[in-house]
């Protein structure tokens, strides 16, 4: 928000320079982002009466002019289309000295323009730092004041300050609302402007009904006739609007905008003549068409409420007017509007249809609720000094139990000190909020009860009052405090590895970390997952990001597929992340890690080979994993299918007999339609299963020799080595110690569909050693149980 320094000192005018004022209100969160001089640096500059102007005799775009200064006349050549005799404008005398765009300045001096000579300059906006309008030369009002000097005129010497105010303190967005604080901030009494009811002096009135009252709960309106809408706004309330960045329009409209300024409360004014009916608040007919002011032509959607007349919406509430019922230069009647709608009702719907106003702004962020009445008296009060008219009676009408509540808010005196670190009396206490516009009440030892105003809607709790004292008090003045606390040692849990600790394995390994969105696009998460049906989001940012991932695969193959489109062709990467599972009607967010690798299995070197990964190198990362918890023994691969894995080159990982996760080469035509080059591989794991391991345990090393036997079995083709495995080490007693598979043969010798594997199987004793017979004992009973549930005979 812009606001002028003159205009805010004419309500409160402490006793600190311009730079001290913004230092203040930026300490007490009201960060200002710019400060700028309402003019440039010029002087020798008057109010200018041009009593003549003809044509220059040797240039058609120029005029001779005779322009007085109130006690002098001065020839003037000027080039502006606007110089016409009896108009009153800056005059720059001989002598006087300008701004330029670079920051320099340049002197007036008498010249000669085509063989006449020019006694001083008639000045357009830019040339004198006011604005960049350079359409003409400046047209002053009909009673300035000729040859006074113009700096002072049109109070030039002021300050622009802008403000960029938090969403919460909507209460700011006002002259009055930021003089408030400044009188608070300095113990600085506030000026405040009392407005007195204008009593009606027609009996007209406009009906009204409330038939959305949860959206808007007060609607004040008031009938002002025979107005004359040929007057012009007067000097100081243009340059008021002007130094708010608000343009001059005409003088009912200005009249609203300089009260929203002054008080923060948007208004509207309609043609009387142009309405019909009655007035209805309302939400909108879905594809109910308005034309805005702007000329823009929008089809309402039906959660936007409206103001409307028998024959349809005529104004989008809180948020602009429409066309049809705007004022004009032939407007004599007018009903005024100001309302209190809901920032419910109002937040988003000027950004859905495009628009930002200071309306919608300021409606958005919350407007005092009790504020409408004494807006429209102030108003008509303006509009009755300017273009005259006769008021009918204000017509208010309200929907109590909807309206805002009034808030009382229990404060505790021992709160106070915890928060701000510091024993803050309670005489302070008390003068600071009351200074605040609160009504403080003690409610018994160290404690009060605090009443809000209507205009601070953004204190509703305990702490809300105590951020306000030490606003108030100055966050600089609070004593610095080293926070203490107890900090005992966190248990370490041995038998858990840290996320951590996982990270660092895969780093290890040659993988980088990756983050990816939790939102991906519908169709990406079906080719990936087809066994959960995706949560959609209600508004997601676009959509890519439409449903909730069940799975971490979509955004790592995405993030690999935009490293190999960079000419990145060996990719490792892994993530960590929730993945989100819809059980029923409730959605399990499930922690896991995943990783994809694709290229050559060992970087770029003279020493290596260009061999490509496979699928047992990702087998080895994720076995190296799963052996960090101690308890790699509980897991197993056993061959299966996913939708997005090839179909023979997959393994479920399961951990005594449950499934935690897969491993496996993308799946050819999902690579295919993805655009990736060469094979790619991806494994994913719940996360929390990992990370569950065993207490680690000692046991003395065995000082006795190891006894080995290998054995090569026959075994049907579809039988796996890890069934293989867990048969052995079920038949070979306590003290086997390792079921390895060194060769898997298949050709001559042995029989279509089977296959030959090659074991080696290792026993020791932790106190003895074991004799042959006792090994042979064992060998024999597993193969004979593995013959049993496999046929599997031993190879000769």
């Amino acid at each position: 928000m812009k606001f002028s320094e003159q205009w805010l000192r004419e309500l409160v005018n402490p006793a600190i320079d311009t730079q001290g004022l913004v230092d203040q209100v930026t300490m007490a969160g009201l960060e200002v982002d710019d400060v700028e001089a309402v003019a440039g640096d010029f002087s020798g500059v008057v109010v200018g009466e041009i009593l003549t102007a003809e044509q220059h005799p040797n240039a058609d775009k120029l005029q001779v002019c005779t322009v007085s200064d109130g006690s002098e006349q001065f020839q003037v050549v000027c080039g502006a289309p606007n110089a016409r005799a009896g108009l009153k404008t800056a005059f720059a005398k001989v002598g006087a000295v300008l701004p330029t765009p670079d920051g320099s300045e340049f002197k007036i001096k008498k010249a000669k323009l085509r063989q006449v000579e020019s006694f001083g300059m008639l000045c357009a906006d830019d040339e004198l730092g006011i604005s960049d309008d350079h359409g003409g030369i400046m047209e002053l009002a009909a009673d300035a004041p000729v040859g006074e000097d113009l700096r002072a005129y049109l109070g030039l010497d002021d300050q622009i300050i802008d403000i960029d105010l938090t969403p919460n303190r909507g209460d700011c967005l006002s002259i009055r609302g930021l003089a408030r604080e400044v009188g608070v901030l300095n113990k600085a009494p506030v000026q405040f402007l009392e407005t007195q009811p204008t009593a009606a002096q027609i009996d007209d009135s406009f009906p009204i009904a409330l038939e959305a009252p949860q959206a808007c709960p007060r609607y004040v309106g008031r009938v002002i006739r025979n107005i004359n809408p040929q007057a012009a706004a007067p000097l100081w309330m243009v340059e008021k609007l002007r130094r708010s960045g608000i343009r001059s329009i005409d003088p009912v409209v200005d009249v609203t905008n300089y009260v929203l300024l002054e008080l923060g409360q948007p208004m509207h004014a309609f043609d009387l003549d142009k309405l019909s009916g009655k007035i209805t608040v309302r939400m909108a007919k879905q594809g109910e068409p308005l034309t805005l002011l702007d000329g823009q032509q929008v089809e309402l959607n039906d959660d936007t409420l409206v103001i409307a007349d028998d024959n349809g919406a005529v104004a989008m509430a809180g948020i602009m007017g429409g066309e049809a019922t705007g004022c004009t230069a032939e407007t004599n009647n007018i009903f005024l509007e100001s309302a209190f709608f809901s920032q419910l009702a109002i937040a988003g719907r000027a950004r859905a249809y495009g628009l930002h106003t200071d309306s919608s702004h300021r409606f958005e962020r919350g407007v005092d609720w009790q504020l409408q009445a004494q807006a429209v008296d102030r108003a008509t009060e303006l509009l009755l000094q300017i273009v005259g008219g006769e008021a009918g009676p204000v017509t208010e009408v309200a929907s109590e139990d909807h309206l805002p509540k009034v808030e009382n808010i229990r404060l505790r005196h021992s709160k106070v000190n915890q928060l701000l670190a510091f024993e803050m009396p309670a005489a302070e206490i008390e003068e600071i909020l009351t200074r605040l516009g609160l009504q403080v009440e003690a409610s018994g030892e160290g404690e009060w009860q605090v009443t809000v105003p209507s205009y601070r809607f953004d204190i509703s709790i305990e702490v809300d009052l105590i951020e306000e004292l030490a606003r108030v008090y100055g966050y600089n003045n609070l004593p610095v405090r080293t926070p203490t606390a107890s900090l005992p040692l966190k248990p370490d849990q041995e038998a858990k590895v840290s996320e951590q600790k996982v990270r660092d394995s895969l780093i290890a390994r040659g993988y980088q970390e990756a983050i990816t969105y939790s939102f991906i696009e519908a169709g990406l998460q079906q080719q990936f997952d087809d066994k959960y049906e995706a949560m959609a989001l209600a508004n997601p940012i676009s959509a890519e990001m439409a449903v909730m991932r069940t799975t971490l695969w979509p955004g790592l193959v995405k993030a690999a597929q935009y490293n190999q489109n960079r000419q990145q062709s060996r990719i490792r990467l892994f993530e960590t992340g929730q993945r989100f599972l819809p059980q029923g009607e409730e959605l399990l967010q499930q922690n896991a890690i995943a990783g994809v690798i694709t290229g050559n299995r060992q970087p770029e070197g003279w020493t290596g080979a260009n061999e490509p990964v496979d699928f047992f190198d990702i087998k080895g990362d994720v076995e190296s994993l799963l052996a960090l918890a101690g308890a790699a023994d509980e897991y197993s691969f056993v061959a299966g299918s996913h939708v997005a894995l090839h179909p023979g080159q997959t393994a479920v990982i399961q951990r005594n007999g449950n499934t935690v996760g897969y491993v496996g080469a993308l799946h050819p035509s999902l690579a295919k339609t993805l655009g990736m080059k060469g094979a790619v591989f991806l494994f994913e794991i719940e996360l929390d299963c990992l990370r569950e391991g065993r207490l680690s345990r000692f046991s003395e090393l065995s000082k006795f020799p190891e006894s080995r036997r290998d054995i090569a079995l026959v075994v049907d083709e579809n039988v796996t080595f890890e069934a293989v495995r867990q048969c052995v080490l079920g038949k070979a007693g306590d003290y086997c110690k390792e079921v390895n598979l060194f060769d898997v043969y298949r050709g001559q010798g042995i029989e279509s569909g089977k296959k030959s594997l090659a074991l080696g199987l290792t026993w020791q004793h932790p106190s003895r050693t074991l004799t042959d017979e006792e090994i042979n004992s064992v060998i024999n009973e597993a193969v004979s149980a593995l013959n049993t549930e496999f046929g599997a005979v031993l190879r000769e």
